[in-house]
């Protein structure tokens, strides 16, 4: 069995994209200028929800001496699980033709997508 060099993975700290590209269109079936854009992260959630820390709060839970439950420890994220420092981006390439979108097959992991 041959050994393979174990080697670490390095991701590009900034990326730069082109505003515009010629690519493939699937939908026009030819070879079309396409606009690069970065798929936006979904609106947040409010904090009005039923179970709400803040609601919580002004309820009158974790307060006064004694084990509070659930209020007690710390979320996890702080204490068991590490955190990545890039996120994962995915693009967007609209036609300018039929104006239909397509975005790629696999993400790319970043810490900075440029679009210039």
């Amino acid at each position: 069995m041959r050994k393979v060099a174990w080697r670490k993975t390095s991701f590009p700290v900034n990326m730069k994209l082109p505003k515009k590209t010629k690519r493939y269109c699937p939908f026009c079936k030819k070879r079309t200028d396409q606009k690069v854009d970065v798929v936006s992260t979904g609106s947040k959630r409010g904090t009005l929800k039923r179970g709400a820390l803040g609601r919580a709060k002004l309820r009158g839970a974790n307060r006064g001496m004694g084990n509070q439950g659930k209020y007690s420890r710390k979320a996890i994220k702080s204490w068991k699980r590490k955190t990545k420092t890039t996120t994962r981006k995915v693009i967007i390439y609209k036609c300018t033709e039929c104006s239909k979108s397509k975005h790629t097959k696999n993400s790319r992991r970043v810490s900075k997508l440029m679009i210039e």
